[in-house]
């Protein structure tokens, strides 16, 4: 016996099954590669799943899922430039000094969230909490740098403060 699915459950249904083929194509071409390809076609329809109730607005379902796909194609080469740095940054260390693959993996988590929590910031705020955090600037260069008040730099740091312990929690 067929069960009916709610109407926008069903919605998801159809636009996977008319469009999931396409996108997966779509992806391939961009990422290079079937695996990678078949992960964000996953990941936009769990995108699609978490906003169903926007779908009864699409006119053009591959414009909408291919807006959602660039964002995930573009975090995934953040995230394979975060990883990239950071391998080379191994590299570099002296054997004994490396981390064990257990503590690599939560490192690597850590950047992740880090970098994610980061990214959610305004440009300049992440510039001038980076400026302020890897190149230990004083507040007035940054200031100058950013061609803002020593006051604005001050906020753009505690925002950057806050982004990352929201991230913590």
């Amino acid at each position: 016996m067929l069960r009916s699915l709610p109407a926008s459950q069903d919605a998801v249904h159809g636009l996977y099954r008319d469009h999931q083929s396409w996108l997966d194509g779509w992806l391939r071409r961009k990422v290079g590669n079937a695996c990678d390809a078949a992960d964000l076609v996953q990941d936009t329809f769990v995108r699609v799943l978490r906003h169903r109730a926007e779908l009864a607005m699409v006119r053009e379902p591959r414009a909408y899922l291919t807006t959602i796909a660039k964002r995930l194609v573009l975090n995934h080469y953040r995230r394979q430039s975060l990883e990239q740095a950071y391998q080379e940054a191994l590299a570099a260390m002296p054997e004994p000094l490396a981390p064990s693959p257990e503590q690599q993996l939560l490192i690597l988590e850590a950047l992740h969230e880090i970098d994610a929590a980061l990214n959610a910031l305004p440009a300049r705020a992440r510039q001038a909490f980076l400026l302020a955090q890897l190149e230990h600037l004083p507040y007035e260069e940054i200031a100058q740098r950013l061609q803002v008040s020593v006051r604005t730099v001050q906020r753009y740091i505690v925002q950057g403060y806050e982004q990352c312990l929201l991230a913590s929690s």
